[in-house]
């Protein structure tokens, strides 16, 4: 029996509630309006089409709304998309919220803040630890439910705490074969890298970006509140501008959105694990539900390559 919208193949048909995470509005080329839907459950979200709509529609279908839909499952581009049939929102008597619809860590949210604090408790430099602990511990409530993302890479309830813990991890394992890595810049750096997410991003329901987001981004937000935080606890030194460096070159290039290239060890260091870890999470949610023998959708953001399953691979991923 099928449980998740991720369940469903080419061709299948559906019956079921799913959460509306983005709705945008668009002209097709006979000029009627439609709105692109992404829908989403626990399983994780698929892509939509609601053609020609009327302005109640577009006033009826936004974020954050739950909807009855029927449909059927298609390909378009290698990927897939849901045809929509019918589709209402729901009400009091569906019985459903949000909550229901929306993938989560693997993590308990409680766990992964005591695995961070303990990082932080590690830390032998005061004004780092300082630092880390004074951002982390102003944020941490919304730190513990963000995604880390709108899409792509742990893009679910919590996974901006599950990135950080696995970059620790990861971390860890390489300064221990690294000695000369500093241990307190790389996990600070991996704690503050995307704490500016939390301002950045709606949220875990809602897969848009504030205003603040928009125009700042996550980037310049946190950098300037590591300033702030340093102003604010009397911290002078060359250890602000470093951490402030962490952040502003942890995607690596410009063209990748890094105001500044890494120019330090553990910066470099950072944005490798940043990358391994986004990128081990969108290859196995791709390949969670291929089977051994087949391959998965195209995955936009790894070249729009479509990744190979063996079929002596050991199953399931339990993401």
């Amino acid at each position: 029996m099928k449980t998740g919208i991720n369940q469903y193949k080419i061709g299948d048909s559906i019956d079921m509630y799913l959460l509306i995470k983005s709705a945008k509005k668009a002209t097709a080329s006979n000029g009627k309006a439609f709105l692109t839907l992404h829908m989403s459950d626990k399983s994780g979200e698929i892509e939509a089409k609601l053609w020609g709509i009327a302005p109640e529609d577009e006033a009826t279908f936004v974020s954050a709304t739950i909807v009855h839909v029927t449909g059927e499952i298609q390909e378009f581009r290698g990927m897939r998309q849901l045809k929509i049939k019918s589709i209402r929102p729901t009400t009091s008597m569906d019985q459903v919220k949000p909550a229901d619809f929306l993938p989560s860590a693997p993590l308990d949210p409680e766990e992964m803040l005591e695995r961070v604090t303990q990082y932080i408790f590690e830390m032998q430099n005061a004004k780092i630890q300082r630092i880390t602990r004074h951002l982390f511990k102003k944020h941490q409530v919304a730190f513990s439910q963000s995604p880390a993302a709108t899409k792509n890479h742990h893009e679910f309830v919590s996974g901006l705490a599950y990135h950080v813990v696995s970059m620790l991890e990861l971390a860890k394992s390489i300064a221990t074969l690294y000695p000369s890595l500093d241990r307190d810049l790389l996990y600070a750096g991996i704690i503050l890298h995307d704490l500016g997410k939390v301002r950045e991003l709606a949220g875990p329901i809602v897969s848009e970006y504030t205003l603040e987001g928009k125009l700042l981004g996550h980037i310049s937000i946190i950098v300037n509140e590591i300033d702030e935080a340093a102003k604010e606890l009397e911290i002078e030194g060359e250890e602000v501008l470093v951490l402030q460096h962490l952040v502003l070159s942890h995607h690596g290039k410009g063209e990748w959105g890094s105001p500044k290239p890494p120019l330090i060890r553990e910066a470099e260091i950072l944005h490798m694990i940043d990358n391994i870890d986004a990128k081990m999470n969108m290859m196995d949610r791709a390949l969670m539900n291929v089977k051994p023998g087949e391959f998965s959708e195209r995955i936009f953001p790894m070249e729009n390559r479509s990744l190979y399953k063996p079929t002596f691979h050991d199953e399931p991923l339990d993401l």
